[in-house]
């Protein structure tokens, strides 16, 4: 387990839970240096102050915040800690709403909650056990690198998660985003409704990075020596022309390849509904047979009056 970036406690009315912040998640990006190409010499960032050309050290730098052009006020890693917030050392939470209110665009990185103590077991348990069988989540408020932030608390297994937040002005609009209004059909839906049982998963642990996986091979490639392998081009997609025969076309697809691990319980694919379009047919040839033989008959009558 990764060492703790912060300690505090949980704050909710008057229960207090001293914690511990870690990282939930690891970063498996590979990285790289810069290098001149020619001598492979390593190309490094050196921190020079503009007015004096002297190189600095970490310790005579300070953040700078400019009130004007040519005005910059210094803010010390001190004034930072020094500020009088009530979530400086504290997660606190202000409510408690149910999971589904949240909208997952808000959320961002995330951090286990590790209980600090024997004094925070009993607070820490009565916490997860309490949002488990409310089935809701905590809104909280803290402060952490230099900012206050919105969280939320939720449970996973016996640990509590702690998700940074975006506050809601931090959130753009997605109203412009939308397409021109279209018609589409209800057979269209139930195609897409169809493609989606087929490809349906509940476990997707069995996925990976592909793109750091052929990374690796060419690094390995270039270590030996070797030209890396050139990458298989694929073919673009073409443009959707006939949506359901895309539909349809995708729904085989989807089944051939999960057909090796599991056969997918899906309806078949829904066809157009022609029966109205025949049916309105039928009535109108009916109706004209109708009013041809009506006609007929009068024109008869009227020749042989003693027939009628």
């Amino acid at each position: 387990m990764p060492r703790p970036i912060w300690s505090g406690a949980i704050s909710f009315g008057l229960v207090t839970i001293p914690i511990k912040v870690v990282p939930a998640t690891e970063n498996h990006s590979i990285s790289f240096r810069l290098v001149h190409l020619e001598d492979m010499g390593r190309v490094r960032y050196r921190k020079v102050c503009e007015l004096d050309g002297k190189q600095l050290s970490d310790d005579e730098i300070v953040k700078g915040y400019e009130v004007s052009k040519d005005t910059l006020i210094p803010v010390t890693d001190e004034d930072l800690a020094e500020m009088p917030l009530p979530t400086a050392k504290a997660i606190d939470i202000v409510a408690f709403v149910p999971a589904e209110t949240i909208d997952p665009v808000r959320i961002g990185d995330s951090y286990y909650l590790e209980a600090d103590g024997q004094v925070s077991a009993k607070p820490y348990k009565l916490l997860r056990q309490a949002l488990e069988r409310s089935a809701k989540v905590a809104v909280a408020k803290f402060a952490l690198r230099g900012r206050e932030r919105l969280g939320l608390l939720r449970v996973k297994e016996d640990a509590l998660v702690l998700h940074s937040m975006h506050w809601p002005d931090e959130v753009r609009s997605p109203a412009e985003l939308a397409p021109p209004p279209v018609e589409i059909e209800e057979s269209e839906v139930e195609g897409a409704i169809t493609l989606m049982d087929a490809m349906g998963e509940e476990d997707i642990s069995h996925y990976t990075d592909h793109y750091r996986e052929a990374l690796e091979e060419v690094i390995a490639a270039k270590a030996e020596g070797k030209q890396p392998a050139p990458a298989v081009a694929t073919e673009p997609a073409g443009q959707v022309v006939d949506l359901m025969a895309a539909l349809n076309a995708s729904v085989a697809q989807a089944r051939e390849s999960r057909g090796e691990r599991e056969h997918a319980a899906v309806h078949e694919m829904p066809k157009p509904k022609k029966t109205a379009k025949k049916t309105t047919a039928k009535k109108a040839t009916a109706k004209k047979t109708t009013t041809k033989k009506t006609t007929a008959k009068k024109a008869t009558a009227r020749r042989n009056p003693r027939a009628s």
